[in-house]
Order: C-alpha cells, then structure tokens, then sequence
C-alpha cells in the first residue's frame, strides 16, 4: 500500500514544452562520436563534442553503462485473407528469464502488443520460414488477454533452431514510434550500443549510442574505469504520461541483472559514478533499495527481488549508500550467486534523493514523460535552462539525437 503523503504531487503540465517534428533526430550521424555534448555542471551549461567527453569527467570517475542489446522484437504475420498481424514481443514468460527463452527451441509464451488485433479473432498464425536452408513453420496462438497486452505462445517445427535465431531471420528491429519510418537495414547496427551483447531489450540504451571504441580507449587517460549491468528495456519506455498527477501513473516493470564483481567495485567508487543513460540511472538506484531491502528482512518469500515504483517515498531511511550495497554483497555470498537478478519499477522524480550516481550521460527526451522528470529531479528546475540551450543551439532530440554529461560536485 502506497503512502500517498510520502509521495511528491507532480503535475506532469509542468513538465511540457514544445519539439518541432525537425528537431527530432530521424537517422544518427554518420560519426557516432560526432555528435554534440551539452555539459551542464551546477547551473553552467556549455558545449562540445561527443569525442571529447573524457576531458569533461571527473578523474577516477566509474564510467557504468547497460550493455543490453535490442532484439528483433516485431513479427509479422499475413493471414490468408491478406490481412498484416503485428506482434511485438515485450517479454518472455514460459521461460520466464530471457536468456532461456531466447534459446527455447520448439516452444515459448511471450508477453505482447498486437497491431491490426481486430482482423485476429481467433485461430492460429502460421508463417513459413527459412534459416541456413532449413524451412520451418512458426505458429503464433493468444492464450490470453489482459487490456491492450496478451500472451501468445509461439511454436516452430524444428528442435535444432532456437527462439533468437527465429527473431534474428524474420523479426523487425523496434526502432522507436516517434521516427515515423520502417527500421532499415542500417539500423540493426546503428540502433545497438558498441558493447551491446546481453539479448532482451525492445528499446536501446540511447545515450549509449554515442561511445565509440576510440572514446572508450580515451578513458584510461583520465584512470577512468568501466563497469557493465544490464537492463532490459521495455516499450513501457515510449509510454506517455497520461494522467494529470503522476501519483496515477503507471511504472512498467524492467529486468535488471548486476554482476556481484560490479557491485564490488561499486562500494569502492561511491562519490564517482557517472551512469551511462537513464537506464543505468535507474538500475544503480534501485541497488540501493535493494540493500535497504535485505537490511530490513523485507525480501519476498519468493525470493523474487522486486523495487516498486514508489519505494523510495513511502520509507525514510539513513543507511549509506556503502552499506547497503555491501548487503547485497552478503546475499548473493550466502546464496552462493555471482549475479544479481532483479526486477524494478522505480520512478525517479523531483524529490527523489540520489543515493549512487555523481552524474550521467543522457539523450533529450520527450516533453511529460518520466525521462524528462528522472533529468529534473537530478538538475531541478535547471532542466528548462537545459532544454532552452538545446532548442536554441541546434541539438537534435530523442533517441538519435544528441548527447548531455549532467554533473554535480
């Protein structure tokens, strides 16, 4: 049950303001690294090159960025009345963990989005398709449906080829709504991150897009080090706010798994992380209220790991940020786990209080939703002055556009 006292009221109006159609990057520079770099550090905003991002951090900063990958998430089935069924896979659930289900051969259930539902009644998809010579049928049937979202099973006639394989011949990259175009084919390498290489997201790491392996080599100049986790991300990240106050608005739920190494390192940077994306933002984060979760006994019985959207409202709490990573690192040694698997629901609004991240790399995202709000509770009311310089000196917006290094002392 939700305080509601403890919750900050937040009309999402004031979180507006206006994007021309042609200040929304369609396609990404030729250059990754080419991009522009707003800096914005304590209310001083300026600007450079993406190239040049190392000589903006902090020494000894613990660069961490999701090294997710964006998998071929929309299937298209024609029936044999000519009609065009869409079905964008959001999530595996018989496997329920994504590298299982990826690897399935013969069967799984997906949750998913249907376009064109109405001319799908009842009855099962079939699609013929062929991998390295090898014909195959895939079958797609709704088990059930719940709103706007169902779970379809999908079975293919062959033990030999797996699920991602499928994806990976026949499936559509899930290039974001708001490019108005179909994915092409240069986009399978410019929608993933360099280091991208855990399969699940229906959505890149943006502010990833960015790095290049020459900006990576330029970090140890500064004795800058990396560290990976993964989120998977959801097309709950192109949800719109809806509702007035966002104390009514729904936070999709996101798979986060963080190597217990990492966690390590973690402790031993507290005061220099910079989180590559929003993504990475909200998986460092929610690694605090994990802590305090274990801390307070509060873990499921389950033993399913959960951070709800408006944990970190609803409890006080004066545990340091080293302590409770360190519990983290307890649990996962009594339960002999080199990985921390998990899933989160945060939202990070004004008035949440950063517990890990120094800074962040980040896109410009779009007007009233929660990625704007995560870039104003980390720079207050300074986003609009961020977003003001942005509109006024040509930076290109959203998903391929370009880049900020958001920092504080």
């Amino acid at each position: 049950m939700n305080n509601i006292s403890n919750i900050p009221s937040i009309l999402i109006d004031e979180y507006d303001y206006s994007l021309p159609d042609e200040r929304i990057a369609k396609y990404p520079l030729k250059e990754r690294d080419t991009s522009k770099l707003l800096l914005y550090k304590n209310g001083i905003i300026s600007e450079d090159i993406f190239y040049n991002a190392v000589n903006h951090l902090p020494e000894n900063s613990l660069l961490v960025y999701n090294n997710t990958k964006v998998i071929h998430a929309r299937l298209i089935f024609q029936k044999s009345t000519g009609a065009f069924i869409e079905i964008f896979c959001l999530e595996p659930l018989s496997p329920s963990d994504y590298a299982l289900s990826l690897s399935s051969v013969n069967e799984c259930v997906w949750l998913c989005l249907v376009g064109n539902l109405k001319k799908w009644k009842h009855g099962c998809l079939n699609k013929s398709i062929s991998i390295d010579g090898i014909e195959i049928i895939l079958e797609a049937n709704i088990i059930v449906s719940e709103g706007n979202t169902h779970q379809i099973k999908f079975k293919w006639n062959n033990n030999n080829i797996s699920f991602a394989e499928i994806l990976d011949t026949v499936g559509e990259l899930p290039i974001p709504p708001y490019l108005h175009r179909k994915a092409e084919e240069s986009d399978n390498t410019t929608y993933q991150t360099v280091y991208s290489k855990i399969q699940g997201s229906v959505a890149a790491p943006t502010a990833g897009l960015h790095f290049t392996e020459s900006v990576l080599n330029s970090l140890n100049t500064k004795n800058i080090n990396i560290e990976e986790l993964t989120l998977h991300v959801g097309a709950g990240t192109f949800q719109p706010v809806k509702s007035k106050n966002i104390i009514d608005h729904q936070m999709h739920t996101e798979v986060i798994a963080v190597r217990k190494s990492t966690i390590e390192n973690l402790i031993n940077n507290i005061g220099n992380i910079i989180a590559v994306g929003t993504t990475s933002v909200r998986t460092l984060e929610s690694l605090y209220y994990i802590g305090v979760k274990i801390i307070n006994n509060a873990l499921t019985s389950d033993g399913k790991i959960h951070i709800d959207q408006w944990e970190p409202y609803n409890q006080t709490t004066d545990i340091s940020s080293d302590i409770a990573l360190s519990a983290i690192i307890d649990y996962l040694s009594r339960n002999n786990l080199d990985v921390l698997h998990a899933q989160t629901q945060i939202i990070i609004q004004p008035g949440y209080k950063f517990r890990i991240i120094k800074g962040m790399f980040t896109n410009f995202h779009q007007p009233r939703s929660t990625l704007l709000l995560l870039v104003s509770a980390f720079t207050g009311n300074d986003w609009k002055k961020i977003y003001e310089y942005a509109l006024s000196n040509d930076f290109r917006f959203l998903s391929y556009g370009d880049s900020s290094l958001l920092l504080k002392d």
